[in-house]
């Protein structure tokens, strides 16, 4: 990492969204992915928020999914969207076993590579003291 891209504070971290998503980053950094769920109607609120959408619920819980899941979709940018990222930059949804779909990236897999349906399993990158990300690599 460049000392200038140092200086950009990662998107993860942004507002009120870092608010409602903390315990997702903080369960990533402890390595053990938690996803909300309205207490309510089960329904998965991903990305995390205060309110459920389905039900108007403002009760969750976070519950520890397995990390496994299959490719969904993928787009790669040409260019990155933002200085906290490189280029280009491949994004993939996945579909998670339990039934969220999370919006990632991908290791050890190239662009070429991807399909739909591929089985993948969660990995962590720290990419400082303070935030690991959850990215996904190709299950064996």
């Amino acid at each position: 990492m460049t000392q200038e891209q140092a200086k950009v504070p990662h998107p993860a971290r942004w507002g009120v969204l870092y608010r409602s998503s903390g315990p997702l980053w903080d369960s990533a950094k402890e390595r053990n992915l938690k996803m909300q769920r309205c207490a309510s109607c089960q329904n998965w609120l991903m990305p995390p928020r205060p309110m459920c959408p389905n039900c108007q619920s403002m009760e969750s819980e976070w519950v520890a999914v397995s990390g496994e899941g299959t490719i969904c979709s993928w787009v790669t940018y040409a260019e990155a969207p933002h200085p906290a990222f490189d280029s280009p930059h491949t994004v993939v949804l996945v579909d998670l076993a339990e039934g969220p779909r999370v919006i990632s990236n991908v290791v050890g897999i190239d662009a070429d590579e991807l399909e739909v349906g591929l089985p993948v399993r969660v990995v962590y990158e720290d990419a400082d003291d303070v935030l690991t990300l959850f990215k996904f690599e190709r299950s064996a």
